[in-house]
């Protein structure tokens, strides 16, 4: 399944990516060959936006090392847009959860497990402490649950065997409720996703919606790569998340990400027309 991707006339594409699972392995730095794929790109003149289910200090880190210095951030899953510049970073845009709902529901069901309210640009405060380098930035163990709803917080973090078991029971709460691993959900506002954050920043940079360019490896990532003119799925990605994009690129493992960041960076196809497909690449 496969469409071009419209590069004519050296037009600028906005290019949303995933960090965890599709430029870096988490844990590990970006491969020098993804670094330099960024940097052609974003030489190239697209507009590069990381759009992460990680907080904003932790796609903030993730620019950093990624060598992105200015442009949009998309964290939290959508929760949360910055705008970065040579002069810092301001967040432009914040949705709130309804912490306090999914904070009872989860000690009254599972009281083992273990929850994080996003602090923006800092860290957690959590109901106890999470293994380290799960969570990017501070963590500030909280003495009472409420502590968890006092301060507003785009997106909670809740980690414990099976956590994802509660999945339709937070979304039957009206909440956006992801699978990250079978240990991991991530809780944010209902409605709002990478793929509504895109849409708000590709509206204000004026690019139009052909030109539009996604990557992702996870379920967090399905709303964009639909979203997209052209959604690449990695190569080891689920197949619930392969069969939501347009084509697929190789896995993590053989920088399959800087394949389609080299393949933007040069080519003059049209991402509406034509039967060949500059920048598919199979898994």
């Amino acid at each position: 399944m496969t469409t071009t991707c419209d590069m004519s006339q050296r037009q600028a594409a906005l290019v949303a990516l995933d960090i965890d699972g599709t430029l870096l392995v988490t844990g590990r730095l970006p491969t020098p060959a993804v670094i330099a794929a960024v940097r052609a790109a974003s030489d190239a003149g697209h507009e590069l936006i990381l759009a992460t289910g990680r907080s904003l200090s932790g796609a903030l880190a993730a620019a950093r090392v990624l060598g992105i210095g200015e442009g949009y951030l998309v964290a939290s899953n959508g929760s949360v847009v910055a705008k970065m510049t040579r002069a810092g970073c301001e967040v432009t845009g914040m949705h709130t959860v309804d912490a306090k709902a999914v904070v009872q529901l989860v000690s009254a069901v599972r009281p083992d497990l273990s929850i994080a309210a996003e602090i923006v640009g800092v860290g957690y405060h959590v109901s106890k402490p999470f293994p380290p380098q799960e969570l990017g930035g501070e963590q500030v163990e909280v003495t009472r649950l409420d502590d968890l709803w006092a301060e507003a917080t785009p997106r909670l973090a809740i980690y414990g065997e099976n956590a994802s078991h509660l999945v339709p029971s937070i979304r039957a709460g009206g909440m956006t409720a992801t699978r990250t691993r079978p240990d991991w959900v991530d809780v944010t506002p209902g409605g709002v996703s990478k793929a509504t954050a895109l849409e708000t920043i590709r509206r204000e940079l004026g690019i139009p919606k052909s030109r539009t360019v996604a990557i992702g490896d996870s379920e967090n990532d399905i709303s964009m790569l639909t979203w997209a003119e052209r959604g690449v799925a990695m190569g080891h990605a689920p197949a619930m998340v392969r069969f939501s994009a347009n084509s697929a690129t190789k896995g993590i493992e053989d920088d399959g990400a800087a394949l389609i960041l080299n393949a933007l960076a040069r080519s003059a196809e049209d991402v509406t027309r034509g039967s060949q497909d500059p920048i598919a690449s199979g898994p």
